[in-house]
């Protein structure tokens, strides 16, 4: 069974190097990144700060500092004040994010359809709720080392 894992984490990695090329070209519609785009989602909800975005993404403070540098650069995002932290600014969609954020999730969506036309829902369902057993046993047996 460790043989099948073991694959099963090769196919995963395989399948993000995929979609990672896949969401390059869709962000590249609207002269953004991948990396980018993931920025503009995780501060299209609540403003959050700069180290807040970089837990929720899962990397490197300084580099979710970086990008949200070049976005405001852009007028895409804003940095306003947070009244709970003074050097912690918020992080903030402009409305000029807000539409290219929204012009890349409508590509997004037309992608995605094309990807699932041959696929039962089902099955995508199925692979969902694996990954997420996955997902979550990987994290409990994190939390126990710790």
């Amino acid at each position: 069974m460790s043989d099948e894992v073991a694959l099963l984490v090769a196919d995963v990695f395989e399948a993000a190097g995929v979609l990672r090329k896949s969401g390059e070209v869709i962000a590249a519609s609207q002269g953004q990144t991948q990396a980018r785009w993931q920025l503009l989602c995780v501060a299209s909800g609540t403003p959050l700060t700069v180290a807040q975005a970089a837990r929720r993404l899962g990397v490197a403070r300084q580099g979710v500092q970086r990008l949200a540098n070049d976005l405001a650069s852009e007028s895409l995002v804003d940095f306003r004040p947070n009244p709970e932290h003074r050097s912690s600014p918020l992080l903030e969609l402009t409305p000029t994010g807000r539409r290219v954020l929204d012009e890349i999730t409508v590509r997004a969506a037309e992608v995605h359809r094309r990807l699932a036309a041959d696929i039962p829902a089902d099955e995508i369902t199925a692979a969902r709720e694996l990954l997420r057993r996955v997902i979550d046993e990987v994290r409990r047996q994190q939390e126990g080392q710790g």
